[in-house]
Parts: C-alpha cells; structure tokens; sequence
C-alpha cells in the first residue's frame, strides 16, 4: 500500500528541519510495507492508527488501496487536534 499525506500532515512536515522530517518520511515508508513495521497502536475511541515516531506522533487510516495520514503532530498536541503547526 502506498501512503498519502493530508494537507495538516503536510503543513506539520513543512515546518521541520530537513533531518526531523526525514525521519518521519523513513517511518511512514515503513508503514507501507507488508507486514508494517514500527511502533504502531490502533487509536481507542475514534478511527485509525497511530505511528510513534520519537516524540512525535503520525495519526493514519487504512483504506483499501491505501494508507491516508491525517495528522502529524508532537506528542500530547496531536491527540487534542490542537497542534502549534496549525
């Protein structure tokens, strides 16, 4: 599957240095691969996945032919939909 990012994900990994925003795009490839790898839970109470990556958080649903990034943000900020990148 491959993945897609959202415009709030987008936006968040704009704001990054180079190295931090490499990491994350290195994790979401990893989510791409079958079985997916990396420190990934399935949210309680509302749709989807989250992939822990250091501090930050990258917030995902599956679709049927792909993997959708809804939000990327840092720990504790994502989860509140109030992230300072917006």
């Amino acid at each position: 599957m491959k993945a897609r990012l959202g415009p709030k994900a987008q936006k968040f990994l704009d704001k990054q240095t180079a190295k931090e925003r490499e990491r994350i795009l290195d994790a979401i490839e990893d989510i791409e691969k079958e079985p997916p790898e990396g420190d990934i839970v399935k949210l309680g109470g509302r749709k989807g996945y989250r992939l822990r990556v250091g501090n930050a958080r990258v917030l995902f649903e599956k679709r049927e032919t792909e993997i959708i990034v809804t939000d990327i943000d840092w720990r504790g900020q994502v989860y509140k939909g109030k992230g300072r990148h917006k």
